[in-house]
Order: structure tokens, then C-alpha cells, then sequence
């Protein structure tokens, strides 16, 4: 459960560090600061630590050098080199501003409760900490609670409106017309944003222009239907071994077989069926997922309809990958589509059942959509319901703001996840280890156990033979390990087919450390019930009939 905060702190003036180096120290110390936090601001790393250094010199007690210097290694992903500078920085100095800096490691480290507490504790010792609002926003945001995590995010831009990161998340908290005005003037200035997230930010820009000009492109279903079950197809390896499990599904009339991933996000499919089905770029895209080769470049269009078992949707968005797709016969459907149904994957019967979530106590029905626009600007980021169905006639005005999970009473056994976007990270015990988060992944033919995970719980073998292939290409470097096990949700598994690999790019992605990835050869004994809306996934075990 997330930790109060108190949300009105002490009227004492928090002591403000910078002004007090000013003050007495000389001009050449203040003048440091000033140039490594406008190098920071630039992103030019290398020269912001060599500032702050010189600020440590004069200084060596300076919670802004600290601070500052945490900050850069966590950009730089140099999370061991963070966490040692800020747990020297706690050494002499208890300012405020150094937890803070903590609670952001410990959230890159996946220590997300720890992280939460070092904020709160901030806030509630009376230091209104524009970052640590964003921090708490960010934890709130990751457990479904979505209304509380707006309140913080507001609080924070409120209180630093300057702060790139706080910026950027505010931006993304806006409506589609704002937030187009918004990216475009933060990307006209000079940030310290690396390259490839600008490049993402810009084409993010363009797609949404493209669905501003384009009104109709609203995905919704047109089906008078609320359940339904698909048919589950097996995609082999070789004759006798499974790999995964397949969708039908028709593009624009076209059809086409998707890899069915709960680590993957709406839909991306091959340039081959893009084409029979007339799906033109309205934006370029970059796709990226487990492989060394870097992201593979494509572009999202969208389709006009898009029918799965008794389900049809119109004007959806669609990823497509400039290349042969090496994850499924014609690409690939996140599950996070359906996130607006309860997802049913029952593996041992082969089967995808949709089924309607459970209603607020204070609302009704308001019918279900397909979920492909995840961050374009939806009204309601609650749910991340892109359109309703036909048949759905509510009574009252519908509250479109964000709203904070609901744990029906039938669900109360349910697993509570993190959910970053598409992505679902479950506490997972490794051995007597404590929770680590590993990503709920179909898609992944393996179950895997990142490298530095596995050096703290057992040993580790190099394994030349094992491929492992994803979105950006083949693993160069797999390793095996010794039979831990596994305990996640309600179980407990003897893994016997664990490899290990370097996960670091995907964590830097995600913005907290993936220890591992449940992947298919586990999942696929179990049904798995996931509710995105409210971030709660429930894992039972059901031997093959």
C-alpha cells in the first residue's frame, strides 16, 4: 500500500542550500554551481561533473554537488555509481535535497516502496521538494492510483515548472491541443535529453498532429458485444516445441497472424501485410524490445477497422516495422489493447477470454475499447479507454478525469502489479531473495533473470548455444544459471529452463530496474487474469486437460 503524505507542510521556510554557499563562500564556488547545473540543463554531462567537483572541493559537505552528481549518473545509467555518490553524500550531510536524490535511486533500482518513503518523509519533515512530489507522482502513478498521482504531478510543476523531467510528465498529464503546443516548445529549446528520446519525442509530436487533424481517428468498437473468446493458435519452434501463441486478426479486411505479448504495447505488424492492408505513415516510430541491434525503424498509420474473433474496431492506430518481423508470423498484439476488458488468458485451454471489468461503486457501464493511442492526449487516463460501444447508454454525465484503482471484492486476491505503460512488473521472489520486479511477458520465449540479478543469488554459466531473439535483434551474450526458484503472485516455481542476460537498455527504458522477465515457458502452465485499469493481474495454475 503506498504511504500517506501530508499535504500541507510546514510553514517554516525550508533552508535553501545554494543561497547559503553563496553566502559564505567565495564567488569562484558559486560561480562552480551555477555552471554545473547549466551544464546539467544542456546535458552536458561530462563538464556538469567536473563543476561539481570543483564544488566539492571547495565544499566537500555540499548536498547541491551531491545531488547534482546523482542525478547525472542516473542519466548517464550509471545506477552502482549513483547510488555510491549519494550514500557518501548522506555521510556528511542530511539535507533534504540528498534524500530526495535517494528516493529517485532507490526507484531506478527497483526499491520503489524505499523510494516512496524517502520522499514522504521529505515532504512531511516540511521541505516542499518539487521533485519529490514528482517522485511520489510517479509511484502513484505506477500502482494505478491515478487521480492521487495527477495531485502530486500538479503540486510539483506548481512548485518547479523549470524541471525537465517534471515538465515532460506534466506535459503528457495534458489534453491532446495542449499537449501538442506544449512538446512543441519544449523541443524548440536546448534540453538534456539524450538523442533517441528526442527523436521519440518528436515523432510522438507528429502523431499526435496527425490525430488532432484527423478527428476521426478515435478507435472504437462497433460491436454491440462486451465478451467475447478468441481462439488461441500455437506458433512452434519445431514440430514439438511451442513457442507461443497466435491471434487471427483482420486489418482492413487483410488477415493476418499476431503473436499474442503481455510485454508488448497495441499493435506492430511487418511492411508486408501493412501494405496488403493500405496502411500508410502518418508519423515515423522507432521499435524496441530484447535484442543487442539497437531499435528497429518503422512508422504508425492507421487502419480502419480491425476485426478479432466477434470484435471490430474502427480507425485504430497500428505500429509498422520496417522489416521481416522476427516476433510472430505478421507481427505482434500487446495485450494492453484489451485494457479496457478483463483479460482472460487461459494457456491450457487455449483460449482469450474478454470480459467486462467491474463497475465503480459510483458509476456505470460505460462501455469498452481497444487501447492503441496509450499517451496520445485520452481524456480519460484512468482507464486508457479510447471509445465506447455503441450499445453502452449511460445515464449520467461520465467523469473523463483520471481516476484511482478499484479493487472489486471478487478481486481482492488479485497480485498487485506496477504497470509503466504497456509494461507489468510483478514482485518476484528469487530463492529467499527479497521481491525483485520481473516483467509478465508471453512474448518472451525464455524465462530470464537480468545478469546482475542473478550474480547476487547464484551462479552464473555462459551459454554459446542459447538464442534469444526479440524486436531489436538476437542477445549476444546468454547465460545460464542454477535452477532458482521463482515465487510470484501465489506460486512457486522450480524454473529449469533460466537464462540470464544483460536487461540494463530495457530498465533504462522503463525507468526502474527489471530483474527478469516471466516469460513463456512459465506463464504458459498458468491462467492469467490481468485488469489493467486498476494494475492487478491474477496467476493460477491449470495442468494441460
Amino acid at each position: 500500500m503506498p504511504t500517506p503524505v501530508t499535504l500541507q507542510p510546514s510553514s517554516v521556510a525550508p533552508p535553501n542550500p545554494t543561497q547559503a554557499i553563496a553566502s559564505a563562500k567565495p564567488r569562484s564556488a558559486h560561480a562552480a554551481l551555477a555552471d554545473a547545473i547549466n551544464h546539467y540543463v544542456h546535458g552536458e554531462y561530462d563538464a556538469a561533473i567536473q563543476s561539481y567537483d570543483e564544488v566539492l572541493q571547495d565544499n566537500p559537505k555540499s548536498p547541491d554537488a551531491y545531488t547534482g552528481l546523482t542525478r547525472i549518473y542516473l542519466k548517464q545509467n550509471r545506477v552502482d555509481q549513483a547510488f555510491e555518490t549519494v550514500t557518501n553524500g548522506l555521510k556528511v550531510t542530511n539535507a533534504p535535497t540528498v534524500h530526495v536524490a535517494l528516493g529517485e535511486v532507490y526507484f531506478r533500482q527497483g526499491k520503489i516502496p524505499e523510494a516512496e518513503q524517502e520522499w514522504v518523509n521529505v515532504i512531511n519533515g516540511g521541505y516542499p521538494s518539487a521533485r519529490a512530489y514528482w517522485g511520489i507522482s510517479r509511484v502513484r502513478n505506477a500502482l494505478s492510483l491515478y487521480q492521487q498521482a495527477k495531485e502530486m504531478l500538479d503540486k510539483a510543476h506548481e512548485l518547479d515548472s523549470t524541471d525537465p523531467d517534471i515538465q515532460k510528465d506534466w506535459i503528457r498529464s495534458l489534453s491532446r491541443a495542449e499537449q501538442i503546443q506544449f512538446w512543441q516548445n519544449y523541443l524548440s529549446s536546448s534540453t538534456n535529453d539524450d538523442a533517441e528520446t528526442r527523436t521519440d519525442m518528436q515523432h510522438h509530436l507528429e502523431f499526435l498532429k496527425a490525430l488532432q487533424s484527423q478527428p476521426r481517428h478515435a478507435c472504437r468498437m462497433v460491436s454491440h458485444i462486451s465478451t467475447t473468446e478468441v481462439k488461441l493458435d500455437r506458433e512452434l519452434t519445431d514440430p514439438t516445441h511451442l513457442r507461443g501463441y497466435l491471434i487471427g486478426v483482420s486489418l482492413n479486411g487483410k488477415k493476418g497472424n499476431l503473436a499474442f505479448d503481455t510485454g508488448a504495447g497495441g499493435f506492430l505488424v511487418d511492411e508486408e501485410l501493412a501494405r496488403k492492408a493500405g496502411i500508410t505513415e502518418v508519423s515515423k516510430s522507432d521499435f524496441g524490445g530484447i535484442g543487442d541491434k539497437g531499435r528497429a525503424a518503422g512508422f504508425v498509420g492507421f487502419a480502419d477497422s480491425i476485426t478479432i474473433g466477434d470484435l471490430e474496431f474502427h480507425d485504430c492506430s497500428v505500429g509498422v516495422i520496417e522489416k521481416r518481423s522476427v516476433v510472430g508470423d505478421d507481427g505482434l498484439i500487446g495485450a494492453d489493447v484489451f485494457s479496457s476488458f478483463l483479460v482472460d488468458i487461459d494457456f491450457p485451454n487455449e483460449k482469450l477470454r474478454l470480459k467486462p471489468l467491474p463497475s465503480r461503486p459510483d458509476e456505470t457501464n460505460t462501455g469498452v475499447g481497444l487501447d492503441t493511442d496509450s499517451g496520445s492526449g485520452n481524456e480519460d487516463s484512468s482507464t486508457g479507454n479510447v471509445g465506447t460501444s455503441p450499445a453502452a447508454k449511460p445515464s449520467a454525465p461520465v467523469y473523463r478525469g483520471p481516476r484511482d484503482r478499484y479493487i472489486a471484492p471478487e478481486m481482492k486476491s488479485y497480485t498487485q502489479v506496477y504497470r509503466f505503460g504497456n509494461v507489468l512488473l510483478v514482485p518476484t521472489r528469487i530463492g529467499e531473495s527479497p521481491p525483485k520486479l520481473f516483467l509478465i511477458d508471453t512474448g518472451a520465449s525464455n524465462t530470464m533473470l537480468a545478469l546482475n540479478a542473478a550474480r547476487e543469488v547464484t551462479k552464473v554459466h555462459g551459454e554459446p548455444d542459447i538464442l534469444v531473439k526479440g524486436v531489436s535483434g538476437s542477445v549476444n551474450k546468454v547465460y545460464t544459471v542454477d535452477n532458482p526458484v521463482l515465487q510470484f503472485g501465489h506460486l512457486r516455481q522450480q524454473s529449469l529452463e533460466l537464462i540470464t542476460v544483460d536487461l540494463s537498455h530495457l530498465s533504462e527504458e522503463v525507468g526502474t530496474e527489471l530483474s527478469g522477465i516471466l516469460g513463456f515457458p512459465v506463464l504458459h502452465q498458468l491462467e492469467v487474469r490481468i485488469d489493467y485499469r486498476d494494475g492487478i493481474v491474477d496467476f493460477s495454475y491449470n495442468p494441460h486437460p
